[in-house]
This record gives structure tokens, C-alpha cells and sequence, in this order.
């Protein structure tokens, strides 16, 4: 097995790439599992962001690194909360407040629209200077009122017309197909033999 730091400690996103890279050879190693502080994410986009996070894992275990910057990106908010999604009503980070402040921001509007988006950077080492990049969306709606169990984040919020369900209402093999991480990680996936 190949080793691959996870530049995250979200055990849900962790075993959703997980089941997506296992079959693949990779064992994905949390950051934390090695001791490795979260990276800073000063940054206005999800790329600089990922790319930041990725070296920052690949600098502190010498090995490739695996980062994501994922949000949701809202119409009506003109693309908020995009990429301050996790910490959107604050920290310390809460999937509670955030979805409830998206609510309240929505309050009254008919535009409802939204997309979820993902980009996936890879890198060999620290100094990588030909990382991998894939990147996904996943367009749907905010609904009103929350519904679902399963997920996290925006999930409960998220509905997919083609489904009609939330993302937290999907099964998670249906979620990981049609995902913005899932459509990314298959984008990943196809590059994956270069390594």
C-alpha cells in the first residue's frame, strides 16, 4: 500500500476518500494520526487554500499529501459562504450555527440556488512543483428546513432535484458519485498511475 497524508482531521471526509482510494492501493493516513497541526488558510480561493494545506502536510510526514478546499457557494450570497463554509458563523467551527445562519441569510429570498464545489491537490512532496489538480461541482438548492441524518456540513440543507433529496438524505455510495468531491476525486483518480 501506497502511504497518502490526508491534510485533514474530518474522520467523515476521511472515510469518504478512504472508500475511494483503497481499492486504488493508497492507505490514507490522517494528518493528526502523525501529529501535524492544521495548516493556516489565509486564503480567498479553494485552490490556494488546498495547495497550502496539501505542502503543509507533505513538509511535516515527507510524504505525497492529499488536500481538499471544499464549500458551498451561494447565488444570492454571491458566492458565500464559500471558502469560509466551516467556519461560517464562527469559530469554534459548528455545522448548528452555520446552517442556521445560512437560513437566516436566505430568509425571504426566492433565488435559492447553490453549488458545492471541491478542488483536490496532490502533491509528491513539499515543493511539488507539478501538483495534481481535479476539480468538482454539484448544483442543487437550499431548502427551508433542514432534512436527514446522514452527512455533514451543508448536507441537510443541500437538495438535489435530479434525486429529490437532500445530500443528507442520499446513500452514500449515490453521494459519492455524485458529489463535487466524488466528481474530483474521480478527476484525481484518472491521474492517479502518474505517481
Amino acid at each position: 500500500m501506497k502511504k497518502l497524508v490526508l491534510a485533514s482531521n474530518n474522520a467523515k471526509k476521511m472515510k469518504e476518500l478512504n472508500a475511494l482510494l483503497a481499492p486504488l492501493g493508497f492507505e490514507v493516513i490522517p494528518q493528526g494520526q502523525l501529529g501535524i497541526p492544521e495548516a493556516e488558510e489565509p486564503h480567498c480561493t479553494f485552490l490556494e487554500n488546498a495547495l497550502a494545506k496539501a505542502r503543509h502536510a507533505a513538509e511535516h510526514s515527507g510524504l505525497p499529501a492529499l488536500a481538499d478546499d471544499s464549500g458551498l457557494c451561494v447565488e444570492a450570497l454571491h458566492g458565500a459562504p464559500g471558502v469560509l463554509s466551516a467556519r461560517y458563523a464562527g469559530d469554534p467551527k459548528s455545522d448548528a450555527r452555520n446552517n442556521e445562519k445560512l437560513l437566516t441569510h436566505l430568509a425571504g429570498q426566492t433565488n435559492r440556488k447553490a453549488h458545492f464545489y471541491c478542488v483536490l491537490v496532490l502533491v509528491r512532496s513539499a515543493h511539488d512543483p507539478q501538483p495534481i489538480i481535479a476539480e468538482g461541482e454539484w448544483h442543487g438548492e437550499i431548502l427551508e428546513a433542514q432534512r436527514g441524518a446522514d452527512g455533514f456540513g451543508y448536507d441537510p440543507l443541500f437538495f438535489v432535484p435530479s434525486h429529490n433529496q437532500t445530500a443528507a438524505e442520499l446513500d452514500s455510495e449515490i453521494k459519492n458519485q455524485l458529489s463535487h468531491r466524488g466528481q474530483a476525486m474521480q478527476k484525481l483518480i484518472a491521474r492517479l498511475p502518474a505517481l
